[in-house]
């Protein structure tokens, strides 16, 4: 008896062993995933998984018994919390606890300086997981909480969200990403308004936010950022137009294909500082932190004209003469 009894143990043993050392070998089986991320929806089981790896020939029939054994030893395959996951095109077996981790992949969206809001927009499409609820305007203005004590409302969007990269998860709405970047508009302005030089020729932070939204367009240089705003707040006190080519880009919209024409500059609409004295009725793209200050801070100068000098920068000048000769040398190439 007690020798049928070993034997029986030995027998036991020896499958035991067998099929411990085959569920060894499945761990480092490769789940052949359609990459780089995958989707577990709610309600997902390893069942369920086990199925649909199955039908799609993954995973044979075998394998999926195997699968729900290890589950067995391995009790953190069992559960799977849904989400999107990023995945190697050679996932293992063993790594399918990644799926109970719960660390979903993180995507990103960036709200990029200079661009309007339009463009901004246009870039949603192109957002992975990202569901798209802003297909108007009403939409977005149901995002806008303006403080009160910087009076109205401003009269149209642009501007009114700060461009950064947002995160977010898969299946996120792009109403949080923009909610955010709302808010964060707001803290950036905020902060600019209350340190601002309180001789500044503005009544109102959509003021400022309206300048700074010129100096992000006429440069990328951070350092000249305050100087340009020096300009055009010279150019304010002295009642001169600001004579901006970005403002006059802006009103033209659609009808702008790369030059700006003789008869862009004489265009009657709002936006056109050539046509226009004062500041344009509102920002013209998105503003970036350093223009915000730049606008706050301007730098203490004379000068009232610049040009660019075709390496990014630009050179200033204090008076027509010498901006004209500026012109020459930097537009027309002429040693001055």
């Amino acid at each position: 008896m007690l020798k049928k009894l070993f034997v029986l143990l030995f027998v036991l043993a020896v499958v035991a062993f067998g099929l411990l050392n085959q569920l060894q070998q499945f761990r480092q089986t490769r789940l052949a995933l359609t990459g780089p991320y995958y989707d577990l929806p709610a309600g997902s089981s390893l069942s369920g998984l086990c199925r649909q790896w199955q039908q799609q020939q993954l995973l044979s029939k075998s394998q999926c018994l195997q699968l729900k054994l290890l589950s067995v030893l391995q009790p953190e395959l069992r559960s799977v919390k849904a989400g999107v996951y990023r995945v190697q095109p050679d996932l293992l077996v063993n790594q399918l606890a990644l799926f109970r981790s719960g660390k979903v992949a993180q995507f990103s969206f960036m709200l990029r300086e200079g661009e309007t809001l339009k463009q901004s927009l246009l870039a949603l499409a192109n957002a992975p997981y990202l569901q798209n609820d802003l297909s108007d305007e009403q939409a977005l203005q149901q995002l806008i909480n303006w403080p009160a004590e910087w009076g109205a409302s401003p009269p149209n969007l642009e501007a009114l969200f700060f461009p950064e990269t947002y995160f977010y998860t898969a299946h996120s709405k792009a109403s949080d990403i923009y909610r955010r970047a709302h808010h964060s508009l707001i803290q950036q302005l905020e902060q600019a308004w209350t340190q601002r030089d309180t001789t500044l020729p503005f009544s109102t932070p959509y003021q400022l936010l309206t300048l700074a939204s010129i100096i992000e367009k006429e440069t990328g240089v951070i350092s000249e950022k305050p100087l340009i705003a020096s300009v055009f707040i010279n150019r304010l006190a002295q009642r001169m137009k600001l004579q901006t080519d970005p403002t006059v880009i802006y009103g033209l919209g659609d009808r702008y294909q790369g030059d700006i024409t003789r008869a862009h500059l004489k265009d009657p609409h709002v936006y056109n500082t050539y046509v226009h004295f004062g500041l344009p009725p509102g920002p013209i793209a998105l503003v970036s932190a350093t223009s915000l200050q730049a606008a706050a801070k301007p730098l203490v100068s004379d000068k009232l004209y610049f040009v660019a000098k075709g390496d990014g920068s630009h050179q200033f000048s204090a008076s027509l003469p010498e901006h004209n000769r500026a012109v020459q040398q930097y537009i027309f190439g002429k040693k001055p």
